[in-house]
């Protein structure tokens, strides 16, 4: 009997629409805020809201992240309000 081969399933984020960004090069470190998508005129599709939360600024990762958690619940409040 052959054994079944393993498959690796993708863990879904406990924060939604917020992506880490560590790029030393550039100094960069903190989280990306991206909600409500739209179609370009390319056929390619893009954020209608964005914003970034950077480590030094909120005091950490931990403040950095609960800032953009907060900035993301209200954005999302707002742009389902104006799809009335």
């Amino acid at each position: 009997m052959a054994k079944k081969p393993s498959v690796r399933r993708r863990r879904r984020s406990g924060t939604p629409g917020i992506s880490r960004v560590d790029q030393p090069s550039t100094r960069t470190h903190g989280f990306v805020v991206r909600i409500g998508w739209y179609q370009k005129r390319d056929g390619s599709y893009g954020p209608k809201h964005k914003s970034f939360f950077g480590d030094a600024s909120h005091g950490g990762k931990k403040g950095a992240l609960r800032a953009a958690e907060a900035w993301r619940d209200k954005a999302g409040r707002t742009a389902k309000r104006g799809k009335r």
